[in-house]
């Protein structure tokens, strides 16, 4: 049995990197500590298969993952994470605070509300000021 990481484990790391930074490699290896097959899934499938995949780029595939999460209305952990990944990768804040605010159209006015929470956090802990309204 080889111990090497594979080659798809190995893109998703680089990926998962490239997404969240320092942080997501470490969230991966608290998860491992004590659940290290998810920890493998999790680095393997998201990131060295689906996240490497040619068409979109980092920015619209985290502002794609916030709506979905958004939209979940039960994802609150992930949300946070995933929001803190679309800065990561680029995404303006005021791009952000629109991907929550159109989820009251299509998961309701709850789950944009809680979107805008975790979005309120995720920038209080980074010192970004939130978006003024629109004029």
């Amino acid at each position: 049995m080889s111990t090497q990481p594979s080659e798809r484990h190995l893109r998703g790391t680089r990926r998962l990197h490239d997404v969240d930074g320092d942080a997501g490699v470490a969230v991966v290896a608290q998860l491992a500590a004590s659940f290290p097959d998810f920890a493998t899934y999790v680095v393997e499938f998201p990131f060295g298969d689906i996240y490497s995949r040619p068409g979109l780029g980092l920015r619209e595939r985290e502002l794609a993952v916030v709506a979905a999460l958004c939209a979940l209305g039960n994802a609150a952990p992930q949300l946070k994470v995933h929001v803190g990944a679309a800065l990561h990768v680029g995404c303006q804040p005021a791009e952000v605070v629109e991907v929550v605010m159109q989820m009251a159209v299509y998961a309701g006015f709850p789950a944009a509300l809680n979107g805008l929470s975790v979005v309120r956090e995720v920038f209080g802990e980074r010192g970004i000021a939130l978006p003024l309204p629109a004029a």
